[in-house]
């Protein structure tokens, strides 16, 4: 598909979106579809696939967590990309008190924790709009990046 390919030769951050449901059960997945919304107020906008249990734990919540994963996060992108039910007990993380989800401690250099304030539907995906309300910093930022179907980081100086 030629939009596939477009966006392919725009590389990109990742990132890690998790959520807790009304059970208080973690729920998460990779993306690359995050931008900056307003500094004032804070808000990004994040895409996650319509039918995604994350998703709908942020929605039902009205809150969530975005990972900005570092250089050597790619294992945590591709386990929270693969659908594994039992991604959490093969990651470190932890749950702050009044977080939008988990963070991912090792795999993430950042961590932004967002309350929804508006979603739209587009097509299959849902864009949520989340306001942050605090920002974890956890290494110095080398992300991981995504483009040309593969993963690099910033080179080190």
């Amino acid at each position: 598909m030629a939009f596939r390919s477009l966006m392919a030769g725009f590389p990109t951050g990742v990132t890690v979106i998790t959520a807790l449901d009304e059970h208080d059960q973690p729920w998460g997945m990779t993306c690359s579809a995050l931008c900056s919304v307003t500094v004032e107020p804070p808000t990004l906008a994040v895409g996650m696939r319509a039918e995604s249990p994350t998703l709908a734990a942020a929605l039902q919540r009205g809150r969530f967590t975005v990972n900005l994963l570092n250089a050597e996060g790619r294992g945590s992108a591709e386990l929270f990309a693969s659908g594994d039910p039992d991604r959490f007990d093969a990651v470190d993380w932890s749950l702050p008190e009044g977080a939008g989800g988990p963070h991912l401690t090792r795999a993430a250099h950042a961590v932004a924790d967002c309350h929804v304030v508006h979603s739209v539907r587009i097509g299959g995906q849902r864009m949520v709009f989340g306001e942050v309300f605090r920002i974890t910093e956890l290494a110095e930022p080398r992300p991981l990046l995504y483009g040309l179907r593969t993963y690099g980081s910033w080179p080190v100086d």
